[in-house]
């Protein structure tokens, strides 16, 4: 699977399974209930989803013109800071504004869920790409599609 379909069935799963494990965390962080919690997460999912598409838009054509080709681990892990090292910068104002609380604590709650999802992000990417193959910037120009 390749181009605009790829994005959209990553980014509807990602998403999906991101709304339902930051509501539980973010729950359990704030002390709020399922609707304060769970409408967070949805908007910080959409913060996400934006994010997700330029990012990786950028990383693809910084890929496409790296000598080796392929996902290695080094290069899996560039992905996953890039990717959650730009959230962070976006999610903390929106998690105090949200929450009533200082940028500290925002930073802190949103650490938390940092850590988690840098995991998750590396995780999930592998495994999407065992199922749907790599994308065309990380393969050989050689290799079938």
């Amino acid at each position: 699977m390749q181009g605009p379909w790829r994005r959209v069935v990553y980014v509807g799963l990602y998403e999906l399974i991101a709304i339902v494990m930051a509501s539980a965390g973010l729950m359990l962080m704030s002390g709020k209930g399922v609707f304060d919690s769970g409408a967070l997460a949805v908007a910080t999912s959409a913060v996400a989803v934006a994010w997700n598409a330029v990012f990786n838009r950028l990383f693809e054509r910084w890929e496409a013109r790296q000598a080796t080709p392929g996902r290695s681990l080094k290069r899996r892990i560039a992905h996953a800071v890039g990717f959650e090292g730009g959230l962070v910068v976006l999610l903390v104002p929106l998690i105090a504004w949200w929450l009533g609380v200082g940028l500290w604590q925002a930073l802190v709650m949103d650490l938390g869920l940092m850590v988690f999802f840098l995991v998750y992000s590396f995780a999930f990417t592998w495994a999407f790409d065992a199922v749907f193959g790599l994308p065309l910037s990380a393969q050989s120009p050689s290799a079938p599609g």
